[in-house]
């Protein structure tokens, strides 16, 4: 690895100290569908921390299903860790004396998943995923923003020197959010696609060197841009530069090619339709930039949109990506509704092992138990050079006791930097609408010049944005639509 990874730019700290035997974790958004689950597994696997998890959620019938699951998982022969679940209706009572607060939510999925993918399509545009970027994470931004402002300021209130680990949705929205609202926070925003693309090098070295795949953390990675669009300039496994191999390994017949609809649809796939990463677009930027994608490709394709014009969906398929429809998001936040009461009930069978998040290590690195080092989504104070800065960019940490210290990235290409800051742009300028009264003429300007709103007349993307903030009314009470110009000078938009 180069010399830029042994700088080392401003630290996020805390002065407050884990006492690893009496944690004590609040949860919000504790009534997840999934999330908790796997944070439940990492818990009763782990024997160096115990204490508490808190559960809150305004859906406190799923908070209570979960604290039941939790102490359940626990009581098992094979949970070696000692913790123990709570259901509370308050807010405050999950965050008072925290010593970490896991933020993980969905605000709501049903009508908001179903307007943010339909509404663009009938213009033309075809995201992929719709949490990050387009039309589709824009309207996700502009109703998360106001929920965690108000969440920041009540860390602020009941547990200032608490660690806050946020997997929310956007994770850059909702981490610029938090540091706006409550500067003094020690927030971290975590993902785990830089993961993929570690599994993805430690593929291409068990075939290119003919040796036990190894694991991810011996990949080494210097990792650079924003959350979903993050790339990798530097990746090394004991001690041979991976970038060259990678290139070779592009080469082998049958790791470059086009794939077809039918073939993405195959019955093979139909437990998860949609959630297909075949690194084709992964590859394809590596190719025309040199520098390697750190996400996977349903993200990619909505930063880097050359995928997803033409004639949809066949040529976004050759890619092999398959769009996640709207129908299977719903039906599948249903139906892990009943999942953890069937594990309890023994109509499926429950698997306790390790879900490849990092949750556990991370909490202990802060506890002072150990080390370690990976990705996080944090401020930049300098490790991102040519970013803007405070603008949140993801790099690499150290994290040590009570103590996150981002390493210095370095620089992109220039033609991928200026992908990147467009995107950093966008951003910055959807929070400043929020901070600045809730001005959705400003947001609207983020949103007109979103790459993937680019292929729009300015005139078709006002009446997009009108029909979507319309669809939308109920869940961005806190923007003054009533007062916009662009809003009103639509036909799609009629305030209720």
């Amino acid at each position: 690895m180069s010399g830029t990874t042994d700088q080392q730019e401003l630290p996020v700290s805390s002065e407050a100290p884990v006492d690893p035997d009496d944690v004590k974790i609040g949860y919000i958004g504790g009534g997840s569908r999934l999330w908790a689950r796997n944070l439940t597994k990492e818990l009763a696997l782990d024997e160096t921390m115990s204490g508490e998890v808190v559960l809150y959620d305004t859906d406190h019938e799923s908070a209570q299903r979960n604290e039941e699951f939790g102490n359940w998982v626990q009581e098992r022969e094979d949970a070696v860790g000692d913790w123990t679940y709570r259901a509370v209706e308050s807010r405050e009572e999950a965050l008072t004396d925290a010593d970490f607060v896991i933020l993980s939510t969905q605000y709501p999925p049903t009508e908001s998943m179903k307007y943010d993918l339909e509404i663009p399509q009938e213009y033309g545009i075809h995201q992929a995923v719709a949490i990050t970027s387009g039309p589709g994470g824009i309207m996700r931004a502009m109703r998360t923003i106001p929920v965690y402002r108000d969440i920041a300021a009540a860390v602020r209130e009941h547990c200032p020197d608490a660690w806050v680990l946020n997997y929310t949705n956007p994770v850059t929205y909702v981490t610029r959010t938090l540091y706006e609202e409550y500067p003094d926070i020690n927030a971290l925003g975590l993902c785990h696609e830089v993961f993929h693309a570690q599994e993805l090098l430690a593929e291409i070295v068990e075939d290119q060197f003919d040796v036990p795949k190894p694991s991810r953390d011996e990949i080494e990675v210097n990792v650079q841009g924003v959350n979903h669009f993050t790339w990798v300039d530097e990746a090394s496994w004991n001690g041979h530069e991976l970038l060259p191999v990678v290139e070779q390994y592009m080469e082998k017949d049958g790791v470059v090619r086009e794939y077809t609809q039918s073939e993405l649809e195959d019955t093979s796939h139909s437990m998860h339709p949609g959630f297909q990463d075949n690194n084709q677009v992964t590859y394809e930027l590596f190719k025309r930039f040199g520098v390697l994608p750190a996400a996977g490709d349903r993200h990619l394709v909505e930063f880097a949109t050359w995928f997803l014009q033409e004639d949809m969906p066949e040529d976004l398929n050759r890619w092999g990506v398959l769009r996640t429809p709207s129908s299977y998001r719903l039906a599948r936040w249903d139906d892990e509704a009943d999942t953890v009461q069937q594990f309890m009930d023994g109509e499926k069978e429950f698997d306790l092992s390790e879900t490849g998040e990092v949750i556990t290590e991370l909490m202990e690195a802060l506890a002072g138990l150990s080390d370690m080092r990976t990705h996080v989504n944090l401020p930049n104070n300098g490790q991102m050079l040519d970013a803007p800065e405070d603008a949140v960019v993801e790099t690499n940490a150290v994290v040590t006791q009570n103590n996150v210290r981002p390493i210095v990235s370095g620089s992109l290409p220039r033609p991928v930097q200026t992908q990147v800051t467009q995107q950093i742009n966008n951003q910055e300028t959807i929070i400043e609408a929020a901070f600045d009264g809730y001005d959705v003429d400003y947001a609207f300007q983020g949103f007109l010049n979103d790459p993937q709103v680019k292929t729009l007349q300015t005139e078709t993307a006002r009446d997009l944005f009108a029909e979507m903030c319309n669809a939308l009314q109920p869940l961005l009470d806190d923007w003054n639509l009533g007062e916009s110009e662009t809003l009103n000078e639509s036909p799609k938009f009629d305030l209720e």
